[in-house]
This record gives structure tokens, C-alpha cells and sequence, in this order.
């Protein structure tokens, strides 16, 4: 059964700055506990510090806070982009993401090459890969784009295209940030409602989001994170605040 569990989990990365010595006198006179020395001596971002949840199937769950509070790095973290440096990180489940665009593209290959080997990847036969890929440049309408390298692409290409291959399955754990709402608002409009069966698809649901709309109407519950820590969690009427 599809299950999120985390416990103490941690993420830290480390500082490279040419001015060392001057940004650790800083550091060290206190000036934020998020910037740290670890056991290794090196300079560190504490991203995420002790974060400890656990998130069931059937849970709509969103991530609040202010720009650099850990929303992505945690849903990042879940994804296995980023390993922690501490604490315990379960996740049972398959995982669809929409969180970077360019997140396991190869720039030098098409548009439908990438697509195909994220079928096999999947564990889906080349035949069937070929059938998403003609899916996926049908609805992306990327035209004759599709047969072209994807370094040439532009932002807003790069975008229909991740956004058409995320959605075209729907998988158990579906993780989202807010980049997916920078489409252009023809293809938005023609993505909504495939967008909404996904997110009713999925056995869990997690977002990070700035838009309390979006949060009241797909979630249940919200983590919200500030400086990397969790400070609420709970249902979303409570987390929120009731609607002004």
C-alpha cells in the first residue's frame, strides 16, 4: 500500500564560497541556524532539519511556506533526487513528478526519444513506448518539435512536453510543484481536466504551492514549513485559517 514516512529527516548542503573565512565569522557569530559547520568542518545549509510525517493512501497533501522554507527540496527528497544526511526516509509506492521540467531529460536526444526511453524505464515494451511517445506529441502539440533535440526548446516547449509525459500515466504516489502552472493559458485550459483526473487518480497526492485556492480545493491536509522545519501540519482548515 502506497505510504510516505519520514522520520527526523534531514538534508544539508554544502556552501562553496570564495570568501570562506569572512562567511563562517558570520556564521558562527550566530547570524542563522540554518547555515552550520558539520561534522566534517564544511560549511552547510541545513535545507530540511528533523522532519518527521507520515502520509497514508487517499492523502491530498500540501506543502505551505514562504519561498525557501524546503517545499521542493522535500518533495525532491521523495523523489530521490536528494539523499538525507540524517534521519530515516520511507517511500512505498509509484512515483510520478511533476517537479522539474528538465528532470531526467537528455538534451541531446528528441523529444520522442526521451519519451521512449522513459517508457522502458518504466518497465513498458518499446511498442508501447512508441504509442506514448505519439500520445504525448499529439497532446503537447509540439508539432514537428517533437522529432527535434530538446536543447533547442524553449522554456514554455520544455514545459508541454514534461507536463504531457508526467500526466499520460497516473501513477500511485504523484508529487507536483508550481512550475506545472507556468504553461501558456491555452494549453492550461486544455490541461485541466486531465490534470484533475491524475490528481484523483493517485493514491497520494503532494503539492507545494503558493496558491491557498489550489490547496483548499485538491488537499486535505497541509504541512506548512518554515526555515526547513515543519510548524503546522493538519487538516487544511486548520493550517490556513478559515477562507477570507
Amino acid at each position: 500500500m502506497p505510504r510516505i514516512e519520514a522520520e527526523d529527516l534531514t538534508i544539508e548542503f554544502p556552501l562553496y564560497h570564495h570568501n570562506a573565512r569572512s562567511l563562517k565569522k558570520r556564521i558562527f557569530d550566530g547570524a542563522t541556524r540554518r547555515v552550520k559547520r558539520d561534522a566534517e568542518s564544511r560549511v552547510v545549509v541545513a535545507a530540511l532539519a528533523g522532519l518527521s510525517f507520515t502520509i497514508s493512501k487517499g492523502e491530498r497533501v500540501a506543502l505551505v511556506g514562504s519561498n525557501g522554507a524546503g517545499k521542493t527540496t522535500l518533495l525532491r527528497s521523495i523523489a530521490g533526487i536528494y539523499e538525507p544526511v540524517a534521519g530515516r526516509l520511507l517511500v512505498e509506492g509509484e512515483i510520478g513528478s511533476l517537479i522539474d521540467p528538465g528532470a531526467g531529460m537528455n538534451p541531446l536526444l528528441t523529444g520522442r526519444e526521451n519519451i521512449v526511453l522513459r517508457a522502458l524505464y518504466r518497465g513498458m515494451r518499446e511498442k508501447e513506448g512508441r504509442a506514448l511517445a505519439d500520445e504525448v506529441a499529439e497532446f503537447s502539440g509540439l508539432g514537428e518539435f517533437i522529432d527535434l533535440p530538446i536543447r533547442g526548446y524553449s522554456a514554455g516547449m520544455n514545459v508541454r512536453l514534461s507536463f504531457a509525459m508526467a500526466t499520460a500515466i497516473t501513477p500511485e504516489i504523484l508529487l507536483m510543484d508550481e512550475w506545472f502552472l507556468a504553461v501558456d493559458a491555452d494549453f492550461m485550459t486544455k490541461a485541466e481536466e486531465r490534470l484533475t483526473r491524475l490528481v484523483a487518480g493517485a493514491d497520494i497526492l503532494m503539492i507545494a504551492t503558493h496558491d491557498m485556492a489550489i490547496v483548499r480545493q485538491w488537499c486535505t491536509r497541509a504541512i506548512r514549513l518554515e526555515a526547513g522545519r515543519i510548524v503546522a501540519d493538519g487538516p487544511v482548515a486548520e493550517v490556513l485559517g478559515p477562507e477570507a
